[in-house]
């Protein structure tokens, strides 16, 4: 499994820049300046930014791939280790490199560590000295000629000064579109123009592995893993090339309960997370199957049904059980997923690769069923079958058509409303019949007169 931008034309590649810098200098602020929106979290306090995130910028005509970086750090905590380890994979990558700087605090021993490291060779790099929001603050930059870099921009990301002088400066130095291409940089932060491609959404709980599978999917250390919960802030994207297609895989921030969700970055990294749930085609439900299926995975599963996407659920930890714990979540799922029925239950071990050669055909299945449409006759000839086989008490299906798909969606025309339970019987005939498989089906329910009555 390769991304779409190792097998894509080189001509269609990307040049890299990555913006790094020791915690809370504003290096997501400048981020959201360049693209122009919010697509990295941004608080007033360190540690917000930990993975790795890329978006697509551009600039006097030139489009290059933006990578944000969590705070880069010369020492501290495993989990802090690990953010600084990314963010040297991200100028490993890179083609230009923007040294971020707090002009406000002055140069401190972190920044002097982070610019030793660049001047030891690699691409060329800029120091931008951040919060200079007047003309009066510009005499602060230029404490930092001294890391060794050149001349620092004053810029205040947070206003926008200056970051146009600055974007002058990166068009300066970004590899001529040949050289990328030979190189081979080019980030994945987009697929390549015009190929939409699927998303497929990895959600759930805290702490219960979806990093670790995006990671093993990916074949790369794009996400952090770490046993602290919460590890995930913002959406991480990828595109791959798989033998089922072009796939995007989206990881998000692990979803709490709205009880203990606060403000902040917190409550974005929830935002950001719904609306990956929202614009997938597929989401990848992860259970930590150690601690079997809890309410919230219930409530979880829920919101990704409402939101009419197929599901896969994906039981992780599978082979820390044993048979009679194994036997107890099975149960939990048939108990507590039960409407998920639909659903395919797969168990893996995203840490050991246990089970996972088999979720890229569910996800295959899952999104042909997803757009499929069927002939109206045969599901005529289907529903009258239905009908003779098992009546409806005191209504009748007279006719039926496909309105739409993803999901597939179908109006019934009856004599009167139709019980839930018979919509459900209905369906399941429907499902069997035309092998939807894992993939939600939406029934509607007219009557005669032609008046909505009922809807699944």
């Amino acid at each position: 499994m390769t991304t779409v931008r190792e097998e894509a034309d080189a001509g269609s590649r990307l040049p890299v820049v990555a913006i790094v810098g020791r915690p809370n200098v504003g290096k997501s602020t400048l981020v959201n300046r360049i693209v122009g929106r919010r697509e990295a979290i941004v608080e007033e306090r360190p540690g917000v930014t930990r993975d790795r995130k890329e978006v697509v910028g551009d600039w006097a005509g030139r489009r290059f791939t933006v990578v944000d970086t969590g705070g880069w750090l010369a020492s501290g905590s495993s989990l802090e280790r690990q953010v600084s380890a990314q963010a040297e994979r991200a100028v490993g990558q890179a083609d230009v490199v923007l040294l971020v700087v707090d002009a406000v605090v002055g140069v401190t021993d972190e920044d002097e560590r982070v610019a030793a490291l660049l001047q030891r060779g690699g691409p060329p790099a800029v120091v931008v000295a951040n919060k200079v929001d007047a003309q009066s603050r510009e005499a602060d930059a230029w404490a930092f000629a001294r890391l060794g870099l050149g001349d620092p921009w004053p810029v205040s990301a947070l206003h926008g000064r200056g970051t146009g002088d600055l974007l002058d400066e990166v068009v300066r130095l970004l590899p001529a579109d040949a050289e990328v291409g030979a190189s081979g940089a080019g980030g994945r932060a987009e697929s390549p123009p015009g190929l939409d491609v699927p998303g497929v959404a990895i959600v759930g709980r805290p702490n219960v592995g979806k990093s670790t599978l995006f990671n093993r999917l990916v074949g790369d250390e794009r996400s952090i893993v770490h046993d602290l919960p919460g590890t995930t802030r913002d959406t991480i994207d990828t595109v791959l090339d798989t033998e089922e297609g072009p796939l995007r895989l989206v990881d998000t921030a692990g979803m709490r309960r709205k009880a203990r969700v606060g403000e902040g970055p917190e409550y974005y990294s929830l935002v950001r997370s719904l609306q990956a749930i929202d614009r997938s085609d597929v989401t990848l439900l992860v259970v930590d199957a150690t601690d079997g299926v809890t309410h919230q995975d219930q409530r979880l599963a829920e919101r990704v049904d409402a939101a009419g996407s197929p599901i896969v659920v994906l039981l992780n930890k599978w082979d820390l059980l044993d048979a009679e714990q194994r036997a107890a979540v099975v149960g939990q799922v048939a108990d507590r997923l039960g409407f998920l029925a639909y659903a395919p239950v797969l168990r893996v071990s995203a840490k050991s690769g246990l089970g996972v050669h088999r979720l890229l055909p569910a996800l295959g299945q899952s999104m042909e069923a997803y757009h499929r449409r069927v002939p109206t006759a045969e599901l005529n000839r289907v529903l009258q079958l239905a009908q003779s086989a098992h009546a409806a008490p005191g209504a009748r299906v007279l006719y039926a058509t496909q309105g739409a798909v993803d999901p597939p969606t179908f109006t019934l025309f009856a004599t009167r409303s139709l019980p839930p339970t018979y919509l459900r019987y209905l369906e399941r005939r429907i499902r069997e019949h035309f092998a939807f498989g894992p993939t939600p089906l939406k029934l509607r329910v007219r009557r005669r007169s032609g008046a909505a009555t009922a809807a699944r």
